[in-house]
């Protein structure tokens, strides 16, 4: 695979990636919303089990944080290393 369809490639892993950990951010204020709701219902199943899957959500937002800072790092490296920048304009 060519150089700069490399770079395409991680481009869009990158956004599918922010992607990914938007959505899990809207589960986890939905999570949220749903335990606030049940605090005035008081079903002790959502009691049990919502604080256990937020808890999950959260640290899968973590990881996938951790994951786009790491992966943008190699893709810039990937860049730098190619020298990828004459090529995309080779003006410069």
């Amino acid at each position: 695979m060519e150089k700069l369809q490399q770079l395409d490639l991680m481009d869009k892993i990158l956004r599918e990636l922010d992607d990914l950990k938007n959505s899990q951010t809207s589960v986890l204020k939905k999570l949220a919303q749903i335990e606030a709701d049940n605090i005035n219902l008081g079903v002790a199943i959502l009691d049990d089990k919502l604080p256990d899957i937020h808890t999950e959500v959260d640290s899968s937002i973590e990881i996938m944080g951790t994951l786009v800072e790491e992966f943008q790092q190699h893709r810039d490296n990937f860049y730098t290393k190619n020298n990828l920048a004459a090529v995309q304009d080779p003006t410069a």
